[in-house]
């Protein structure tokens, strides 16, 4: 009982969650102050996450089912913060929709527990429950705009291919169950001698399951149409927040219970890599929605991020932290342009609306043009600190290949890039968007694209917390 405080993040959600339930119920026309509820809800659980457990080196509770350690602490508060964030920019979308609802950020909420519980679970039942508690909320959202057929078709696909997936996974839990006699990740480590090849089966179908939930190809497919068909609000909010808790699960499956069969993981993941790196790349030069452009792109940096998990070693493993904190940094940047992109009550999302967008809005094409460059991987930004420390981590294991095909398919990638960025200088100009934008969506953006810009001149910040997290012992 004295540890109890190491889960009053998860208690105090929850408890949130149920209490804004009742609110939204019994309170007509509660919308804006639910919404400003849920925002210090988030905020306060970040404080007690910060403050409880981000001093403890590694505690298990609940019978070793749920681990607090600096890992699932970090990935904690990264994931509050996104959602955070997603919350405060996306009202003003919302309302243009008539889709300010009550149920926007109590949805948001249940997914960000559900991703919580993934992060600090060590056994197999207790991730699956963090996950499809994740997803529940996740269907929901993407069908969110009711009235838009594009909204419903892509929530209807989600959940289609999201269970197919979700049975893969169970399947593999049961395999590994049945050959180790257990669902807690210590256990299975110690009864792996006798059973080598028969888990690998196991391992193998949780992967896909997890490739799955991350949009590492070939598991993919759902991606370009949930994003083009979602809200753009919750297109921002899949592109960022369950990619953290999925990578906290690859960290914590594989090297946890399985890091001694690393021969048998380690060349999936290295598929999975090249395969996101490659394809993303090249998927995404033919693109004409920009939502979909951003599909094909977040396909290929999941790959970049899987290299860093495919060393087998503690900095590939920070690289990989490093890389998706950046990422959802840059992302969050890119959505903000995109929400500024708004004539008349309608939201323009094709890549021909950013034509001559630097003529009439030289600010937001400035700030496009630094996201577009660091999502690139072009120097000194962000996005190429990145990228280097991803590279860095696999040259020094030798795995010289995967490191080559990461270079080629950056090289691919910042085509398309630098094409939007032609688009907006040099082609000719539309007409105005509007610039009553909230403060909230100006400080978002100019926020990232300032953190981006200066991030070379403090590179050793984030270095420094990340190097904490030492899986491997």
């Amino acid at each position: 009982m004295e540890n109890l405080q190491l889960v009053f993040p998860e208690i105090f959600l929850s408890l949130s969650i149920m209490f804004l339930l009742i609110l939204g119920v019994f309170k007509k026309n509660s919308s804006i102050i639910i919404q400003n509820i849920s925002l210090i809800i988030l905020l306060i659980t970040a404080v007690i996450t910060f403050n409880e457990t981000i001093s403890i080196s590694e505690v298990k509770l609940f019978n070793n089912s749920l681990i607090i350690d600096y890992l699932s602490s970090f990935m904690k508060i990264i994931t509050l913060l996104a959602a955070f964030l997603v919350l405060i920019i996306s009202s003003t979308y919302l309302k243009t929709f008539k889709i300010f609802k009550i149920e926007y950020p109590i949805l948001i909420l249940s997914s960000v527990l559900g991703m919580m519980i993934m992060i600090s679970s060590n056994d197999l039942i207790v991730f699956y429950m963090g996950l499809e508690l994740q997803s529940l909320a996740l269907y929901v959202l993407a069908t969110f705009n009711r009235d838009n057929i594009k909204s419903s078709e892509a929530g209807l696909k989600y959940f289609v291919l999201s269970a197919l997936s979700s049975g893969l996974l169970l399947y593999g839990c049961s395999l590994i169950y049945g050959f180790t006699g257990s669902t807690n990740f210590d256990v299975i480590a110690t009864q792996l001698n006798s059973n080598e090849y028969a888990l690998t089966f196991g391992i193998v179908f949780i992967l896909v399951g997890l490739a799955f939930k991350i949009s590492a190809v070939p598991f993919h497919m759902w991606a370009p149409d949930v994003y083009e068909g979602s809200p753009t609000s919750v297109t921002l909010f899949f592109t960022m927040v369950p990619k953290i808790a999925a990578l906290s699960v690859f960290i914590r499956f594989l090297y946890v219970p399985f890091l001694n069969l690393i021969e048998q993981w380690q060349m999936i993941l290295i598929f999975l890599s090249i395969a996101s790196m490659l394809f993303g790349a090249v998927a995404a030069i033919g693109q004409t929605n920009l939502k979909r452009l951003v599909a094909y792109s977040s396909i290929g940096h999941v790959g970049y991020a899987l290299a860093g998990l495919a060393t087998g070693s503690n900095d590939g493993i920070q690289s990989s932290v490093i890389y998706i904190t950046i990422y959802i940094l840059m992302n969050l940047g890119l959505f903000s342009c995109l929400l500024m992109m708004k004539r008349k009550d309608e939201y323009y999302e094709n890549i021909d609306d950013l034509s001559g967008l630097s003529k009439n809005h030289p600010m937001l094409s400035l700030s496009l043009l630094i996201i577009l460059f660091s999502l690139a991987g072009i120097p000194p930004l962000a996005g190429f600190f990145a990228k280097f420390y991803v590279f860095k981590s696999v040259i020094e294991q030798s795995m010289y290949f995967l490191a080559v095909v990461g270079l080629l398919s950056t090289v691919i990638a910042a085509f398309y890039y630098l094409r939007l960025i032609k688009i907006m200088y040099f082609d000719e100009e539309k007409e105005k968007y509007d610039t009553d934008h909230s403060v909230w969506l100006k400080f978002s953006l100019a926020a990232s694209t300032l953190l981006i810009l200066i991030y070379f001149i403090f590179p050793s910040q984030l270095i420094e917390v990340v190097s904490r997290i030492n899986i491997i012992q």
